[in-house]
């Protein structure tokens, strides 16, 4: 008797994992070339259940990419004496260089404010900028000019009811990354949501890399700077001397 009031309250106890994401990418890797003009990865999976589909609240997905992140300086330009001149700035702790997130329903529908906060998974929340110095007024607004600035650049995207899921099982979308993609590991995060809540979560990595003449050419300039230089230098000349010569023979006609 007492073994089986223990196992019931290990059943209880324990939390099920009614249903988790099982995730496909058309590609894990973006090869920056000199001719490179963006890519579109097709982002595709299904859920996993060990119980019945839940009918009510449906299930919606939330995908978010994001780039490297870094710290950025922003200033507000001010006219004084007929011309624009920076006045305040305010240094921004982490911003990603890329950020898109693809929904399944309206955000506010698919994912609560407060998993929003726990996940930081909004545009918004992605930002982190703890401070600003004193005596500048309206801080937040420098946050908003960065959002504005990369969603005008493609940068950032909010795609509202782009990501189709079918039976409340098998979902897919697709994200445009532009052409100026800094290079690195861009993290892909998964969420299964109902009413609001996040039931499961999912992780994994797209990796931009440069390859061919755009690695070689990267990697002496960093590497070999002197090198790098020199042969910008030769470069430039030549075109200069190839430019001359075909003027001379023109002029001669």
């Amino acid at each position: 008797m007492k073994r089986l009031l223990l196992s019931l309250l290990l059943i209880v106890a324990t939390p099920m994992m009614a249903e988790e994401v099982v995730l496909g990418l058309s590609q894990d890797q973006v090869a920056i070339t000199a001719d490179f003009d963006g890519s579109e990865i097709l982002l595709f999976g299904a859920v996993k259940r060990e119980s019945p589909i839940l009918q009510d609240p449906p299930l919606e997905v939330v995908i978010a990419v994001s780039g490297p992140s870094g710290p950025l300086t922003v200033r507000r330009k001010e006219r004084k004496f007929g011309i624009w001149v920076n006045a305040d700035a305010v240094e921004i702790d982490r911003a990603p260089s890329f950020y898109a997130v693809a929904t399944s329903a309206p955000f506010n529908e698919a994912m609560s404010n407060v998993e929003d906060q726990r996940h930081r998974v909004s545009i918004p929340r992605a930002i982190r900028s703890v401070g600003a110095p004193m005596g500048i007024e309206d801080a937040q607004s420098f946050s908003e000019a960065v959002i504005r600035i990369r969603t005008d650049e493609g940068s950032y995207q909010l795609l509202e009811n782009s990501v189709s899921v079918d039976e409340q099982t098998l979902f897919r979308t697709s994200i445009k990354m532009p052409a100026n993609l800094t290079e690195g590991d861009y993290p892909t995060r998964i969420f299964l949501t109902r009413g609001g809540k996040v039931v499961s979560n999912y992780e994994t990595v797209i990796n931009v890399n440069k390859v061919g003449l755009e690695r070689w050419l990267f990697d002496m300039s960093r590497n070999q700077p002197l090198m790098y230089g020199l042969m910008s230098l030769a470069i430039a000349i030549a075109a200069g001397w190839m430019a001359s010569a075909a003027f001379q023979v023109l002029q001669r006609r």
